[in-house]
């Protein structure tokens, strides 16, 4: 009973948070020009980020994977891409609950018996190595921005920062995750992939609302609204991602409209995607037990 209660507890400190961030970007923007942005998108460019974020969502299925290969555990690939993309649904649309995580869990552990503690970390370990690549990502972009005329300093930090990535990554692996270490290479690899397949989405986006100058400014901001969204203030990253892209953009002085239609539009590709996993949810059963029936007896 005291953890449902902490579960609710939860949900309405995210709740309370969302509507918060809500209520601060509505006050700095404009909705009609946000509307009146989005009605001009081009479809064709949204069409292909689409696409390009689902090529990002099977990479990281594909990541998973190299855990789950750790553990000895041998699922199917079209099960485990299934499993992900109801994961998905389950973060996006049932936040605080049994979350994404959590199913992918039970239904390991109910089907294939996979240890609790093992596949929590594989699960933890895969949230994290995606910060890798964002990281990398957004340091190797940020010294070429504006942000740098505003803060000089953050040049060298940033070029500093980059170099350590990676090395502090893996000692940070070696310390907590180290029964994961034979895999680190090609799931760092991986993860940068899937960040790339993100950013092409971004790009795209932009292009279809007509976004053709300082690309790599609304870019950086995408990656670091990006890890802000990963934090659990917010139910699915609503509001946060909008107001970074309003106080960050509005700092060196872009139009901050386009911005925000750039995460509402990032939202609703990920909020689509992520209903592919509802309609998945019978069928993922119905292929494990086909899986099992095609089995020879004892």
């Amino acid at each position: 009973m005291e953890q449902r209660q902490k579960k609710h507890l939860k949900v309405l400190l995210q709740l309370f948070i969302t509507a918060v961030a809500v209520t601060l970007v509505v006050k700095k923007i404009d909705l009609h020009l946000v509307g009146a942005i989005l009605e001009k998108s081009h479809i064709a460019y949204l069409v292909i980020a689409f696409a390009a974020f689902n090529i990002s969502k099977v990479i990281s299925a594909i990541r998973l994977m190299q855990y789950f290969r750790v553990m000895s555990l041998k699922i199917e690939c079209a099960l485990n891409l299934m499993l992900y993309y109801i994961g998905m649904f389950y973060n996006l649309f049932l936040p605080g609950g049994i979350g994404g995580d959590g199913y992918k869990i039970y239904w390991l552990n109910k089907h294939y018996s996979a240890r609790v503690l093992q596949l929590f970390k594989a699960l933890l370990l895969d949230r994290i190595s995606g910060l890798y690549g964002l990281g990398f990502l957004m340091l190797t972009m940020l010294p070429w921005s504006q942000f740098v005329d505003i803060f000089p300093w953050l040049k060298p930090v940033s070029i500093a920062l980059l170099i350590l990535v990676y090395p502090a990554a893996y000692i940070f692996n070696r310390l907590f995750f180290s029964s994961f270490l034979s895999v680190f290479a090609v799931t760092s690899v991986q993860g940068l992939v899937v960040q790339v397949f993100q950013l092409i989405c971004a790009v795209c986006i932009l292009f279809a609302i007509n976004v053709e100058v300082h690309i790599s400014e609304y870019l950086v901001v995408f990656l670091i609204s990006s890890i802000v969204a990963v934090l659990p203030l917010t139910i699915g990253g609503i509001g946060a991602r909008e107001l970074t892209f309003v106080y960050l953009l509005g700092m060196i002085q872009l139009d901050v409209h386009q911005g925000v239609a750039l995460s509402v539009i990032f939202f609703v590709i990920t909020a689509l995607s992520s209903l592919i996993g509802a309609g998945l949810i019978h069928r993922l059963e119905a292929s494990h037990q086909q899986r099992t029936s095609d089995l020879p007896g004892p």
